[in-house]
């Protein structure tokens, strides 16, 4: 099934979508959380922990981040689940370069390693994870069915999923309000602080464009998770999604 982010990409129609993504993620990265702070008012961190609290009850101890960018996941994971092993996934050396460097700071470089991987066709062996998370990066899947079909695979049976992913809020006034926000308060501090004109024009254009609610719910489905939930966080603008195998 072809979605319509799948055809969102950051610098044009040429060439493929996962070039391009890793190309702006490499650009962006030293102000890459920066970035997302800014624009998300700081909010993320309390959306990051939601997303790991419901995991806390099933005790993971084989995590895989996925999309790890710059780490922060990762981390706070490590910090509140204590796993045997996480392992954080990405297809830009620019961002897990700045995750490593934010792993050793925390002293956590022996509980984390970063390994460059593509989502849709990972190295690990069936059954490996106990827990496979995603946040704020599914929807630069150039083709998310086969994305998470992969994380499904890689998953123990029993294991869990977790997607966080901004998302478009639905009703008045929070609706027009994020409408303004997206088109003309993202792309400008975007563009002051990364000095990448196309990456920051991307980012809306992809949350809008992106599957949610009910039908990400079931594209989760198909690709062979059953238990698929949704919860919309701070008046829709984020997602959290949860799943078991």
């Amino acid at each position: 099934m072809e979605y319509p982010q799948e055809k969102v990409m950051p610098y044009g129609s040429e060439g493929h979508k996962a070039e391009q993504v890793e190309r702006m993620f490499n650009h962006i990265a030293p102000a890459y959380d920066r970035l997302n702070h800014t624009l998300s008012l700081g909010i993320d961190r309390y959306w990051r922990r939601r997303a790991i609290s419901w995991l806390k009850p099933f005790n993971p101890q084989c995590i895989m981040d996925v999309a790890t960018g710059t780490g922060d996941f990762a981390i706070l994971s490590c910090r509140m689940l204590h796993p045997r092993m996480l392992v954080g996934t990405d297809i830009s050396e620019g961002m897990m370069e700045v995750a490593q460097n934010k792993a050793r700071e925390a002293d956590l470089s022996d509980s984390i390693r970063f390994q460059r991987e593509n989502c849709e066709a990972l190295s690990f062996a069936d059954s490996t994870f106990d827990a496979v998370t995603v946040a704020f990066g599914i929807r630069n899947f150039e083709h998310l069915d086969r994305g998470l079909s992969e994380m499904c695979r890689v998953l123990r049976p029993g294991g869990h999923l977790v997607i966080l992913e901004l998302s478009t809020p639905d009703s008045f006034p929070m609706k027009q309000l994020y409408r303004l926000y997206s088109k003309l308060i993202i792309p400008f501090i975007g563009r002051t602080i990364s000095h990448d004109n196309s990456a920051y024009t991307y980012l809306p254009e992809s949350i809008r464009a992106f599957p949610q609610g009910e039908v990400m719910q079931k594209s989760i489905q198909r690709a062979g998770f059953s238990k698929v939930a949704f919860k919309r966080l701070t008046f829709g603008v984020c997602t959290l999604y949860m799943a078991t195998k």
